[in-house]
C-alpha cells in the first residue's frame, strides 16, 4: 500500500473506488467500509483508497487538545496490503471551507477519478458540512460514479462510532473497548532509557513516551500483550506518570514482559491492552510499590496462565 500525505500528490489517475472519514480507531464501522472498497477493487478492477482527514491541523489552529484513538503510523498498518493507497488529508482551515459542490468536482472527480464513493449514511463534507449523501447520489450521474451508502454498525442499542469507544475506553472497560475496534487497542514507541530502577527491584521495564494525541486510557496497570522484533510475549502494563518515583509528570507507558531478558533500548515496541488491573497509586515508599507490583505480575501470569 502507498501512502500519500497530500491530495495533490496524489497522481494515479485510474477509476478508483474510494472511501472517506476521519477513520479514527479503524473500527468495525469503518471495516465494513473498507470491506466493501475491497469488494469494488477486486470485482471491478479499481483502485482501492482510504482517504483519512487528519484533523491535527484545525486542534492546533484553534488550540484544542483533542485525543485519537490511534496515530496515523498505527492506521497505516492496519491498513497495509489491503488497499491500494492511504491518503492522508491535512484538515487546514482552507481545506475546511472547500463548498460541498467543489468537493465532489475537484476531489472525488479530479483527483480520485472516482469510479466508486464509499461512504456511511450519515456522511458529511464540505464547508459547513453543507454535503451529504442524497448530495452525493444528486451529482452521481453529472460526474460519473455509483454511490455505494453503508448502514452503520452496532452494539446493543450504539451506533458503534469513534465517540463511543472513546468514551468506553475513559471508563476502563478494555474488553468492549477491544471488541468494539475488532482488535485490541494498541500503543506503539521506541524504549527509551530510563531510571532503571524496575532492574534493581526484579522486574525490569521497557519504558515508551505517551504518543501526542493519543487518548490515555484511565491510568493503572493493564493485563498487555508486548511485540518485540516481530514475537508477542505476555506481561503487564502501566499508564501513568509514575507518582511514587517521579515528580516528571510525564505521561509514559511501562512493560514488564513474561519470558524476555534482552536489551530492548532503542527498539519498537506495540503494547496491545487486554484487562484493566487497577488505577495507579502513590505508594507511601519502594518496598510497598514492589510488594504490589508482585501481586500485578503474580495476576498477569494467572491471566496467560504461566507457572
Amino acid at each position: 500500500m502507498r501512502y500519500v500525505k497530500w491530495l495533490s500528490h496524489y497522481l494515479d489517475r485510474r477509476r478508483s473506488a474510494v472511501t472517506f472519514g476521519k477513520f479514527d480507531g479503524l473500527h468495525l464501522g469503518h471495516q465494513k467500509l473498507v470491506e466493501k472498497v475491497l469488494e469494488l477493487k477486486k470485482e471491478q478492477n479499481t483502485v482501492g483508497i482510504v482517504c483519512a482527514f487528519d484533523m491535527r491541523p484545525l486542534w492546533k489552529a484553534n488550540q484544542l487538545h483533542m485525543e485519537r484513538l490511534m496515530t496515523g503510523k498505527e492506521r497505516y498498518h492496519h491498513l497495509d496490503a489491503q488497499m491500494d493507497y492511504l491518503v492522508e488529508c491535512p484538515f487546514t482551515e482552507k481545506f475546511r471551507n472547500v463548498t460541498a459542490q467543489d468537493f465532489i468536482r475537484d476531489v472525488i472527480c479530479g483527483v480520485f477519478h472516482a469510479a466508486y464513493v464509499v461512504v456511511g449514511t450519515d456522511f458529511h463534507f464540505g464547508r459547513n458540512q453543507g454535503g451529504d449523501v442524497h448530495m452525493l447520489e444528486e451529482y452521481s450521474k453529472e460526474y460519473g460514479y455509483e454511490l455505494v451508502v453503508v448502514e452503520k454498525e452496532r452494539y446493543n442499542d450504539h451506533v458503534i462510532s469513534s465517540t463511543y469507544i472513546r468514551d468506553v475506553l475513559k471508563e476502563g472497560n478494555v474488553r468492549l473497548t477491544n471488541y468494539l475496534l475488532g482488535y485490541p487497542f494498541e500503543v506503539n514507541g521506541r524504549v527509551e532509557r530510563g531510571r532503571q530502577l524496575g532492574r534493581t527491584l526484579g522486574f525490569p521495564t521497557m519504558n515508551v513516551a505517551w504518543p501526542e494525541y493519543k487518548l490515555v486510557p484511565p491510568r493503572g496497570v493493564y493485563v498487555s500483550e508486548i511485540t518485540i522484533d516481530g514475537i508477542k510475549y505476555p506481561g503487564i502494563s502501566n499508564v501513568g506518570v509514575k507518582p511514587t518515583v517521579s515528580e516528571e509528570g510525564r505521561i509514559v507507558l511501562e512493560s514488564f514482559l513474561f519470558g524476555y531478558g534482552s536489551d530492548a533500548y532503542g527498539r519498537k515496541i506495540k503494547a496491545e491492552f487486554l484487562e484493566f488491573r487497577r488505577p495507579e497509586q502513590k505508594f507511601g515508599n519502594i518496598e510497598e510499590m514492589k510488594a504490589c507490583v508482585d501481586k500485578d505480575i503474580a495476576y498477569g501470569k494467572r491471566y496467560f496462565g504461566i507457572e
